[in-house]
Formats: structure tokens, sequence, C-alpha cells
């Protein structure tokens, strides 16, 4: 038990490590998530007059926003350069089809599934029941896109699968351990439903939950250490952005770490790294 606690400590360090060094390279994904954001705002407005086509419409500019994101993070991992405003306007289009494709096949689940829960007395919890294991099942499937070579988005979701049966205690435990403040709130299991219901109904790729979740993340752990609620929103706002960018990262580092590479395999690996 002791050898699989180094061994994963060793493995957070070196994704850490890795993380701290992406972000200086990549400090301009920051900037390009907080020009996505009010993006995603504009587009917000204008669809919400446009009905179903506007739904559409929110979705093209979501799956665009997603794919740039995971496009600047790909080359913040990969690159020994720093990233410049061209890697930022290149990075559209990238991932476009693979986000949109993963998204189509969500989309009809989830329509039956809220449709289906409106009449029934229990139909919040089933609801959430299903979004929290959507999250956990597809909870790695931006990194697949961006990081593992496949032909259709069935295959996105076949290998998000896979993975999280072979790593889940790995890939689990630093998301589990910085919601602490959450779980712990008065309403710290709702929050966590609510929270995890969000970001499983689009597999963690809707740019929206991109900024929300280390918001409320970052809000839980302030109010958590006494500070007011008034000034905790404006560091929020102010820290967010990185915050996002340094998770998107972290996990990054930590999925190309895993995956593909066996508990054995990293324990003869562990010492020579």
């Amino acid at each position: 038990m002791s050898r699989i606690f180094s061994e994963t400590l060793t493995l957070y360090r070196n994704a850490f490590r890795k993380t701290g060094e992406s972000l200086v390279r990549g400090w301009m994904t920051i900037v390009a998530v907080v020009g996505f954001g009010f993006l995603l705002l504009l587009a917000t407005q204008i669809a919400s007059s446009l009905g179903m086509i506007g739904g559409f419409l929110l979705g093209a500019v979501n799956a665009l926003l997603v794919g740039a994101t995971l496009s600047l993070i790909e080359q913040s991992i990969s690159h020994t350069r720093a990233l410049t405003l061209r890697d930022i306007f290149g990075s559209f289009g990238q991932y476009f089809w693979s986000v949109i494709g993963v998204g189509f096949i969500l989309w009809l689940p989830m329509m039956a599934l809220d449709l289906s829960m409106q009449t029934n007395p229990y139909g919040q919890l089933i609801s959430y029941a299903v979004l929290l294991l959507l999250f956990l099942l597809l909870n790695p499937a931006p990194e697949i896109i961006y990081q593992v070579r496949h032909d259709s988005p069935l295959e996105v979701l076949k290998t998000s699968y896979e993975f999280v049966l072979e790593n889940w205690m790995e890939w689990f435990l630093p998301f589990a351990l910085i919601l602490i403040p959450i779980i712990l709130s008065p309403t710290g299991l709702q929050s966590f439903f609510s929270l995890s219901s969000r970001v499983g109904r689009g597999a963690g790729l809707d740019f929206s939950q991109v900024l929300v979740l280390p918001f409320t993340i970052l809000g839980g752990w302030l109010d958590y250490v006494g500070i007011p609620s008034s000034a905790s929103w404006y560091l929020g706002l102010i820290f967010t952005p990185p915050l996002a960018v340094a998770m998107l990262l972290f996990r990054g580092h930590l999925f190309a770490s895993l995956h593909g590479v066996s508990r054995r395999q990293r324990r003869f690996v562990s010492p020579f790294e």
C-alpha cells in the first residue's frame, strides 16, 4: 500500500511540474479563454432570439470554442516554444467535428432523458444518477479528442469508458480533493450532483463549464477559508481563467501519463523519471 501511495504521489508531482512548465509556455491560452468567454456571451445573446436555429448556432459556436481551447492546451503541452496570438487564431476550427460528433451522439439520449423524467415523481433523482454516471465514464473525453487517434465519436466514448475503468482511482482523486469544500458545505451533496450533472450532460465539452467548474471550485475554497462572499466573487472572476487553464493542462499531462500504461509499467518507469 505504501508503495502504491508513493507511486501515485510521484505521478501527481510529475504532472504538476509539467503543468507549471506548460503554463509558462502557454499563458496566452488564459487570454484566449477570456476572449472565448466573451464570444460565447455574444453568441448566446444573438441565439436567444432565433429559436431552434439559435440553438444550433450556439452549439456550433460552443464546438468551435471548445475545439480551439483543446488545440491550445495540446500545443501548450507538446510544444517547446511559447504560444503567440497566431496560435490562437490558428486554433479555430481544430477538433470542431470531433466535439460536434460527441455532442450529437449525446444529444438524442439527453433529450429522451429530459422528456421521460418530466412525469416521473423520481425524475430529478434518476436524472442526477444518469448524468453522474456520464460525468464519471466520459470525464476524459476532452483529453481523448486531442491525444488519442480516433476514427469516430463512438470510439472517443469507448476509449473514455475503458480509460476510466483502468485508471479511475488515479484520475479522480485530484478532482475529489479539490471538491472537498463544496462537499462539506451545508448543501454539499446537492451542489455536487448539480455540478456533475451539468458537466456530464456535455461530456466536459461545454465551454461554459470550462469556466463555471473552476469558478465554483474556487468559490468553495474561498468560502471555506472565510473570505466574504462579496470579495470571493471578484477574486473568482480574476483567478478563474488561469485556474481553468491550469486544470486543463494538469488533466492533459495526467492523462498522457496514464493512458496506455499499466500500473506495473508505471512502477517500472517511475524510478527513472
